[in-house]
């Protein structure tokens, strides 16, 4: 088992506040790291609502929260009940100590939504991705994580062929069962034909228009479908940095598979020798970078893209209260030099700091003031 980021963080999280979520997707390790913090606190009340006897535990939950007011009580899959929301509202109103409630859940529109209006100011909420490659590394390589992604099980399958079917199996439950019961009602062949175009367009702008004529659908519709993906954690919108009136900035988002293994298997890509030779590639090594990037720092800071009509652009920016402090540039190539669109973007933007980032392990040198060439591992450990 590898040692998860968010743990250290989660735990002091539990000790301040009386309820803490801990949302992701399926099968990304939610419940063995709640069972791992568990197996530290002395009085603690596990409940799976996917289990019958668990469910109905709470059908009377004001009266079970009461009798179980000094145990820390978690409640996974709570998304399976949201009219439970306000009977912890009124739990934790009575009881206002810190570690009452942990609730893991995949998280949906009408989840969010209902935890937040409900319970504003009684929870906080940490998100669990899939394994970064700074918690696998170095046990794991980079090509084998880029290859297969971060889902537990997916990187543990002793071959590629295992590999592919758990990916394939994930997929195919998420979209005939889980999607539809977060309350998505369009039908499974849509939303995997939907997904497949969006693998084979990883990291362009996001034009619904062109979906919608391809699937025959409305463009509502796929905004709707798109924002479930999105809040199942499936796929990620990188929205464009244009607070800069003096230039003209493209305004749509950029949208990213958010896991290269489930990118990969979308694509139809087994091996890293048939990823290295995928015309998709360059797109590929870009979304996973950017996402282990955002991963690794989380919510403290803010992300974009940069691009200008006239061409100027930067794959990520990383911004602190909305003002950007770096760039990163994902090239596949370590013979990338500096681009004249790379200075156009730090001059526009006002950014000192650049990391060109490209394969590879332990790379790390300057080609200019303010200007790196590294590898992802380098980058992790040394930018804060």
């Amino acid at each position: 088992m590898f040692q998860r980021k968010i743990e250290k963080d989660l735990g002091k999280l539990i000790k301040t506040f009386p309820s803490v979520a801990l949302l992701g997707p399926r099968q990304v390790g939610k419940t063995t790291l709640a069972k791992a913090l568990l197996s530290k606190v002395k009085n603690t009340l596990y409940l799976d609502l996917e289990d019958r006897d668990d469910f109905n535990a709470l059908q009377n939950a004001k009266l079970f929260f009461e009798s179980h007011r000094n145990a820390l009580v978690v409640i996974d899959e709570v998304q399976r009940m949201p009219e439970l929301f306000p009977s912890l509202r009124a739990e934790i109103d009575a009881q206002r100590t810190a570690g009452r409630f942990l609730l893991l859940g995949s998280a949906s529109p009408d989840l969010l939504k209902r935890s937040s209006e409900t319970l504003a100011g009684r929870i906080v909420f940490n998100e669990l991705s899939p394994l970064l490659f700074s918690e696998v590394h170095p046990a794991i390589s980079y090509e084998k994580h880029w290859l297969r992604g971060g889902y537990p099980e997916a990187l543990k399958q002793k071959n590629t062929a295992l590999w592919n079917t758990w990916h394939a199996s994930f997929l195919r439950t998420y979209v005939e069962k889980d999607l539809p019961a977060l309350g998505l009602a369009s039908p499974a062949l849509t939303i995997t034909r939907l997904f497949q175009m969006l693998a084979y367009n990883q990291g362009q702008i996001l034009n619904k228009s062109e979906y919608a004529m391809a699937l025959g659908i409305s463009v509502p519709t796929v905004s709707n479908i798109l924002d479930y993906l999105s809040y199942a954690y499936l796929i990620r919108f990188l929205p464009p940095y244009a607070t800069n009136a003096k230039k003209r900035i493209v305004k749509s988002p950029k949208v990213y598979i958010r896991d290269s293994g489930m990118l990969h298997h979308l694509l139809g890509i087994r091996q890293t020798k048939e990823l290295l030779a995928n015309p998709k590639v360059g797109f590929s090594w870009e979304g996973y970078v950017i996402e282990q990037v955002i991963s690794h720092f989380g919510h403290d800071k803010s992300y974009y893209y940069y691009r200008t009509q006239g061409g100027t652009e930067a794959d990520l920016v990383i911004a602190h209260y909305n003002k950007p402090i770096h760039i990163v540039e994902v090239k596949m190539n370590s013979d990338s030099g500096v681009t004249k669109s790379l200075l156009n973007s730090m001059q526009d933007l006002g950014v000192k700091r650049t990391s060109i980032i490209v394969p590879g392990t332990g790379i790390s040198f300057p080609l200019r003031k303010g200007i790196d060439m590294c590898t992802l591992d380098t980058f992790l450990s040394k930018i804060r």
